[in-house]
């Protein structure tokens, strides 16, 4: 608990981490926003699942475009407008439900493709606001068990909202993302953050063979999560209980904070990419009972279970990203990871929607289990070139330049 006070102690360090989380509330709050909206206008569980997947794979799409040119531009230049045509992709589909489907699917896909890429852009500032490397790691580290907050406050901000209406829990998704957006971009440090000059390569943090086995392991992880967005909202109208839905992504979400904090209070032997994939197996194994959908009291626990794993095994990423990508890459990097996540969530969106409508509620959670899988599968067969040589990382580089005063 130390290491989070000293951390929290540094000039900026709170504001971004706060900032941040407030901005991407939102990431939390779109699919099961648009879900419950889709719903509460007649729509089936396969369109649900369709518009759910679509914005997911439109934020996938958005995030290493929207990295790229923060690492070009700078950070305000890029996250602000971003930010404003999001929420008025929100206040679009608030308007027009799910009907005309056109407008329903322009709307989806510009609420996510122009979602503002603050995770990435948190993570590139470390390295200008924090002291040296040890800092930086310990920083992913909070980073990745704080980000849990936003993965329990957003669903329950969601369901909360839509007691009232799902129009209101729409515009509140995207003016959540407004305001933390504004927290980030009025700082010195993101005013004055700009990337290292990088290598003329199309492929950018692309090129290494072990970013791209990371990005497919993130991406097959993300199709478990993804599942719980359309699969919770199943279970809840199974169960007779609106609130349920909300429960159950919080209590994922509260294991992952738990097994965050619980990681990122010590430091760990052994080589980073090995780490992970002892991570990315528990991840699995706690993915594989929730096809079981048992009751409410059950079923909360199993969703905390498989959540421990989670904030571990990002923070662990996030080392790994640092050691393999090439300089001048390292803001479209972490949109990549980000990416990774929203095409394996999208994927488990649309699996979860297909799954109940074929075999109930616990058709919609196997596909949990199976992305768990593939993500260790990818991981052990992908382990050399995840291992990397260091050479063309920033992990040597996280000293320069100099933090702010």
């Amino acid at each position: 608990m130390r290491a989070y006070l000293d951390f929290l102690r540094v000039t900026y360090a709170a504001r971004l981490l706060g900032g941040t989380l407030l901005g991407r509330l939102p990431n939390g709050m779109g699919m099961l926003a648009v879900v419950l909206h889709v719903r509460a206008e007649g729509g089936g569980y396969t369109l649900a699942g369709a518009l759910a997947a679509a914005f997911g794979l439109s934020m996938a799409a958005g995030q290493p475009i929207l990295g790229r040119a923060m690492d070009r531009f700078g950070q305000p230049r890029v996250l602000l407008p971003a930010a404003w045509l999001s929420a008025a992709g929100f206040a679009l589909l608030a308007l027009t439900g799910a009907d005309p489907l056109p407008v329903t699917v322009g709307a989806v896909i510009l609420a996510g493709f122009a979602t503002p890429p603050l995770e990435a852009g948190l993570r590139a500032l470390w390295t200008l606001v924090l002291p040296g490397p040890a800092q930086v790691r310990a920083a992913y580290a909070l980073d990745a068990a704080a980000q849990e907050v936003l993965f329990t406050a957003g669903p329950l901000l969601v369901v909360a909202a839509a007691a009232v209406n799902t129009e209101t829990a729409l515009l509140l998704t995207g003016g959540l993302g407004v305001a933390g957006t504004l927290v980030i971009t009025t700082s010195v440090p993101s005013r004055t953050w700009r990337s290292e000059p990088r290598t003329s390569d199309w492929a950018g943090p692309l090129r290494p063979a072990g970013i791209r086995v990371l990005l497919l392991a993130l991406t097959c992880a993300g199709i478990a999560l993804g599942v719980y967005s359309v699969a919770a909202v199943a279970y809840a109208e199974r169960a007779g209980d609106d609130l349920a839905s909300g429960l159950l992504l919080a209590a994922m979400s509260a294991g992952a904070l738990a097994g965050g904090l619980f990681y990122g209070a010590r430091s760990w032997p052994g080589s980073d990419h090995r780490r992970f994939l002892v991570l990315m197996a528990a991840l699995a194994a706690g993915y594989l009972p929730l096809a079981l959908a048992p009751g409410l009291p059950v079923m909360t626990v199993l969703a905390f279970a498989s959540g421990i794993f989670l904030a571990p095994m990002l923070a662990c990423s996030f080392t790994l990203v640092d050691r393999l990508v090439p300089k001048g890459t390292v803001t479209e990097a972490f949109a990549w990871v980000v990416a990774a996540f929203g095409v394996g969530g999208a994927i488990g969106s649309a699996a979860a929607g297909i799954g109940q409508d074929l075999a109930g509620v616990s058709g919609a959670f196997a596909a949990a289990g199976a992305g768990g899988l593939l993500a260790f599968l990818t991981c052990l067969l992908g382990i050399r070139p995840l291992r990397g040589d260091g050479a063309s990382g920033r992990a040597a580089r996280t000293t320069s330049p100099a933090p702010l005063p």
